[in-house]
């Protein structure tokens, strides 16, 4: 028998391929199946069995496409609203695989149709447990995500509830020897707290994980629903798509209306992937930078709502084709518009000079676009009189931002103020815009 863990670090996703005897049963599996389909190849294995531990909101599977193409059933629980064929995987079900078997385990909490799933070995012992969304290194699923629940405090606690009933009804019960394998890691927006390991045991996580120490539920409740990440654009959209079941991930790529150069009149969104000095040296109008990096499917799902369309830049061939694959990681191939290279554009960005600034920091507004619990009380990084303004809202709330003075954009590192200083200057006319850029790890402690 013989675990392989396929790890995504732009989505700091992770699944699974179990194989013994040459029969594979795969686990949460990324948009692309290729890897997967290579692993049982490689192997000369056959793919026997797919299963999905909830329907899931970063990412979209490539569960149905893997069904259609390898013939192998699709396993759930039974509460899931799935459209595709599939499988009812809930207690007291086993799927035989070589000479190990899988039962599942009920764990409503971070979703109403959540699961784990127990590796049980060759002997009927339990060996690991991949846990989805449940259950992580250091932490656990956020219970706000589905059904509203990030609206509705009602259902978030109720949700919350479930969780800890899972938690410490059923994981806990398990042997402490036996492996954590969880859905994420470090990075996800699907928890708070997330250790950098990407695997456990269950006896580790009760000694040492904050949110499975000794408390009521109620206690538990309020720990839980505080201070959790935002939730990006995508999320219901893509549960809505796991749900149904994506379309054949190649396909869908090949579908995108590939032209040679973004025509500077087009009305529309443009989405610029290209580096940040690149797109400073001349963009479209009103295009936003979001530099391909580890992060670009989070922010690109963060700042465009699943009803838009957009055109997306990149600035070769090979650069264009990642930008792609990325935006399929979340669903989004199919708001593009077109896709081309960008050679430039007549618009140039205004370069900051970190000098200047520093002798007057009141001559301009500052924008700090943060998320909340690193801006609070402006902390590290942060300048006073700044206006906070996480970049995740800042589409909507441009027009709060003073135009009496040049305005400055600040995250903390550099990425996210490429992404913000293109959208407000991309909106505010006669106003100068400048991304502070890493300067913020020097100039903040001017303030």
């Amino acid at each position: 028998m013989q675990i392989h863990q396929f790890y995504d670090e732009g989505l700091a996703h992770a699944s699974y391929a179990i194989i013994s005897k040459q029969q594979v049963v795969l686990i949460d599996p990324a948009r692309n199946p290729q890897p997967y389909l290579d692993f049982a190849r490689e192997h000369d294995a056959q793919i026997i069995a797919i299963i999905e531990t909830h329907p899931h909101a970063d990412f979209v599977s490539s569960h149905l496409e893997l069904h259609e193409l390898t013939g192998a059933p699709i396993y759930i629980s039974g509460l899931l609203r799935a459209a595709y064929p599939n499988r009812s995987f809930d207690a007291g079900v086993l799927i035989p695989c070589g000479s190990v078997s899988f039962r599942a385990i009920d764990t409503p909490g971070h979703s109403p149709d959540s699961l784990c799933v127990l590796l049980l070995d060759e002997s009927g012992k339990p060996n690991a447990v991949f846990t989805g969304d449940t259950l992580f290194v250091g932490d656990v699923g956020r219970p706000d995500l589905r059904e509203d629940a990030g609206k509705n405090p009602q259902k978030a606690v109720e949700f919350a509830k479930a969780l800890y009933y899972s938690l410490h009804e059923q994981l806990a019960k398990l042997p402490p020897g036996v492996i954590v394998y969880p859905a994420h890691g470090p990075g996800s927006l699907c928890g708070k707290n997330m250790g950098s390991e990407l695997q456990s045991t269950i006896g580790r996580e009760f000694r040492e994980n904050y949110a499975l120490q000794p408390m009521t539920e109620a206690e538990f409740v309020a720990l839980i629903l505080k201070e959790q990440p935002f939730v990006p654009r995508y999320f219901a959209y893509d549960v809505a798509l796991n749900e149904k079941g994506a379309p054949a991930f190649q396909a869908s790529i090949d579908a995108v209306r590939i032209v040679d150069d973004i025509p500077f009149t087009v009305k529309g969104l443009v989405i610029d992937g290209r580096p940040q000095a690149q797109f400073k040296a001349g963009h479209a109008p009103g295009a936003i930078n979001i530099p391909d990096g580890t992060k670009f499917e989070t922010w690109l799902g963060s700042v465009v709502a699943p009803e838009e369309s957009f055109y997306l830049c990149a600035g070769d061939p090979e650069a264009l084709a990642i930008l792609l694959e990325k935006s399929a990681k979340i669903g989004y191939e199919s708001k593009i518009r077109s896709a081309m290279i960008s050679y430039g554009g007549p618009v140039v960005s205004a370069d900051f000079d970190p000098d200047t600034f520093q002798r007057a920091p009141g001559d301009y507004t500052i924008v700090d676009i943060r998320n909340p619990g690193e801006s609070a009380g402006h902390g590290r990084g942060g300048f006073s009189g700044s206006i906070q303004i996480p970049l995740y809202e800042l589409r909507e709330r441009v027009g709060e931002i003073p135009t009496d003075k040049p305005i400055v954009v600040h995250c903390a590192g550099g990425y996210r103020s490429a992404i913000g200083t293109s959208i407000v200057a991309g909106i505010v006319k006669n106003v100068p815009v400048f991304d502070m850029g890493t300067h913020i790890q020097h100039l903040s402690t001017i303030s």
